[in-house]
């Protein structure tokens, strides 16, 4: 997440930097600086888990094909879990509290948004690995039932990853 905070904070624009010199402003601007990164980020998992939906997708067809249609509802469950997550993070506000908020966000909760935010990556790394192993199952009905319902709990965690993510954004969760 620096990075991308990086990113945003070199972009700053002479205006800015201008009133970055009003006392005050400066972290108005940091915290400016925070919601673009945050947008960012959230914008880059949202496309990685686009992906990640599109094979979900595909391997539904893939089921249908192969005559094994009583495992499409629960590669439904799955997909629909990664289309929840992906609407949840590509729509969500943007993040971290305004001048005039009642909700600021401190260093300690800053450090647990970006805590989550790694688990994200970590995440569609596992979704991937989930979905190579119900392609790779496809041929075996022993195996493919287990292979969805890995896929299925990482993908609701996801979905509760992000949920809490969000308690942490907004102070719901304390």
């Amino acid at each position: 997440m620096s990075d991308f905070f990086e990113k945003v904070s070199g972009q700053n624009d002479p205006f800015k930097k201008l009133l970055s010199y009003i006392p005050g402003f400066s972290g108005y601007i940091e915290r400016q600086n925070r919601r673009d990164a945050d947008k960012i980020l959230r914008d880059t998992v949202a496309r990685r888990f686009e992906e990640l939906w599109g094979r979900a997708s595909n391997l539904q067809v893939e089921i249908v094909n192969n005559g094994m249609i009583k495992y499409m509802d629960d590669m439904e469950r799955a997909a629909l879990a990664l289309r929840t997550f992906i609407d949840k993070i590509s729509r969500a506000a943007r993040g971290y509290s305004g001048v005039f908020d009642a909700t600021k966000i401190n260093e300690k909760e800053l450090e647990a948004i970006y805590q989550f935010d790694v688990a994200f990556f970590t995440l569609g790394d596992q979704v991937s690995g989930a979905l190579d192993n119900v392609e790779a199952s496809l041929g075996d009905e022993a195996a493919l039932p287990a292979a969805i319902r890995n896929l299925i709990s990482l993908t609701r965690l996801a979905v509760e990853t992000f949920e809490r993510r969000s308690e942490v954004v907004t102070g719901s969760g304390q």
